[in-house]
Protein backbone atom coordinates (compact mmCIF):
# COMPACT_ATOMS: atom_id res chain seq x y z
CA UNK A 1 0.00 0.00 0.00
CA UNK A 2 1.41 3.33 -1.05
CA UNK A 3 1.83 5.92 1.69
CA UNK A 4 2.84 9.56 1.51
CA UNK A 5 3.93 11.14 4.77
CA UNK A 6 4.36 14.89 5.04
CA UNK A 7 6.20 16.87 7.67
CA UNK A 8 7.44 20.39 8.30
CA UNK A 9 4.30 22.46 8.64
CA UNK A 10 3.77 24.97 11.42
CA UNK A 11 3.15 28.56 12.39
CA UNK A 12 5.38 31.32 11.03
CA UNK A 13 5.24 35.08 10.76
CA UNK A 14 4.82 36.79 7.42
CA UNK A 15 8.15 36.99 5.63
CA UNK A 16 9.40 33.83 7.29
CA UNK A 17 10.29 30.44 5.86
CA UNK A 18 9.27 26.82 6.22
CA UNK A 19 10.43 23.61 4.58
CA UNK A 20 8.00 20.80 3.90
CA UNK A 21 9.03 17.21 3.25
CA UNK A 22 7.12 14.27 1.86
CA UNK A 23 8.30 10.66 1.56
CA UNK A 24 6.61 7.96 -0.47
CA UNK A 25 6.76 4.28 0.49
CA UNK A 26 5.05 0.99 -0.13
CA UNK A 27 6.04 0.38 -3.75
CA UNK A 28 8.88 0.70 -6.20
CA UNK A 29 8.34 3.47 -8.71
CA UNK A 30 10.23 3.52 -12.00
CA UNK A 31 9.10 7.04 -12.77
CA UNK A 32 6.71 9.52 -11.23
CA UNK A 33 5.82 13.11 -10.49
CA UNK A 34 5.75 14.36 -6.90
CA UNK A 35 3.86 17.52 -6.20
CA UNK A 36 2.34 19.83 -3.64
CA UNK A 37 -1.18 21.16 -3.49
CA UNK A 38 -2.83 23.30 -0.83
CA UNK A 39 -6.31 23.94 0.42
CA UNK A 40 -7.39 26.97 2.42
CA UNK A 41 -10.64 26.98 4.41
CA UNK A 42 -13.63 27.34 2.12
CA UNK A 43 -11.54 27.04 -1.03
CA UNK A 44 -10.78 24.30 -3.51
CA UNK A 45 -7.53 22.42 -3.44
CA UNK A 46 -5.03 24.15 -5.71
CA UNK A 47 -1.77 23.25 -7.35
CA UNK A 48 1.42 24.68 -5.84
CA UNK A 49 4.40 22.95 -7.46
CA UNK A 50 5.58 19.61 -8.81
CA UNK A 51 8.74 17.89 -9.99
CA UNK A 52 9.46 14.87 -12.16
CA UNK A 53 11.68 12.05 -10.98
CA UNK A 54 13.49 11.88 -14.29
CA UNK A 55 15.19 15.13 -15.22
CA UNK A 56 13.82 17.09 -12.32
CA UNK A 57 11.51 19.22 -14.43
CA UNK A 58 9.63 21.66 -12.21
CA UNK A 59 6.41 23.62 -12.51
CA UNK A 60 5.08 26.27 -10.15
CA UNK A 61 1.83 28.09 -9.64
CA UNK A 62 2.15 31.78 -10.48
CA UNK A 63 1.29 32.70 -6.90
CA UNK A 64 4.45 31.04 -5.52
CA UNK A 65 6.99 31.58 -8.29
CA UNK A 66 10.16 33.17 -6.98
CA UNK A 67 9.28 32.35 -3.36
CA UNK A 68 8.90 28.55 -3.27
CA UNK A 69 11.39 25.96 -4.48
CA UNK A 70 10.60 22.29 -5.03
CA UNK A 71 13.33 19.65 -5.03
CA UNK A 72 13.58 15.89 -4.72
CA UNK A 73 15.78 13.07 -3.52
CA UNK A 74 15.18 10.12 -5.82
CA UNK A 75 16.98 7.63 -3.60
CA UNK A 76 14.60 8.44 -0.74
CA UNK A 77 11.53 9.04 -2.92
CA UNK A 78 11.20 12.33 -1.11
CA UNK A 79 10.10 15.75 -2.25
CA UNK A 80 10.79 19.02 -0.49
CA UNK A 81 9.11 22.39 -0.67
CA UNK A 82 11.19 25.31 0.53
CA UNK A 83 8.83 28.20 1.19
CA UNK A 84 10.35 31.66 1.62
CA UNK A 85 8.82 35.12 1.97
CA UNK A 86 5.63 33.55 3.26
CA UNK A 87 2.42 35.57 3.16
CA UNK A 88 -0.80 35.20 5.16
CA UNK A 89 -2.50 34.06 1.96
CA UNK A 90 -0.19 31.03 1.92
CA UNK A 91 -2.04 29.72 4.97
CA UNK A 92 -3.53 26.34 4.08
CA UNK A 93 -3.25 22.61 4.54
CA UNK A 94 -0.49 21.45 2.22
CA UNK A 95 -0.84 18.04 0.58
CA UNK A 96 1.77 15.92 -1.08
CA UNK A 97 0.64 14.07 -4.20
CA UNK A 98 2.14 11.35 -6.38
CA UNK A 99 1.43 10.83 -10.06
CA UNK A 100 2.39 7.48 -11.59
CA UNK A 101 0.07 7.49 -14.60
CA UNK A 102 1.47 7.83 -18.11
CA UNK A 103 2.55 10.31 -19.33
CA UNK A 104 4.87 11.16 -16.49
CA UNK A 105 4.64 14.92 -16.79
CA UNK A 106 3.54 17.61 -14.41
CA UNK A 107 -0.18 18.18 -14.58
CA UNK A 108 -1.51 20.95 -12.29
CA UNK A 109 -4.78 19.17 -11.55
CA UNK A 110 -5.83 17.14 -8.54
CA UNK A 111 -7.39 14.53 -10.84
CA UNK A 112 -4.00 13.69 -12.34
CA UNK A 113 -2.53 12.31 -9.10
CA UNK A 114 -2.96 8.76 -7.83
CA UNK A 115 -1.91 9.04 -4.21
CA UNK A 116 -2.20 11.69 -1.54
CA UNK A 117 -0.76 12.42 1.86
CA UNK A 118 -2.80 13.40 4.89
CA UNK A 119 -1.73 17.03 4.75
CA UNK A 120 0.25 19.36 6.97
CA UNK A 121 -0.98 22.71 8.25
CA UNK A 122 0.91 25.87 7.36
CA UNK A 123 -0.22 29.04 9.10
CA UNK A 124 1.30 32.43 8.30
CA UNK A 125 0.48 35.22 10.72
CA UNK A 126 0.47 38.87 9.69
Amino acid sequence: QVQLVESGGGLVQAGGSLRLSCTASGRTFSNYVLGWFRQAPGKEREFVAAITRSGGSTTYADSVKGRFTISRDNAKITVYLQMNSLKPEDTAVYYCALRTKFPIVVVPSTRAYDYWGQGTQVTVSS
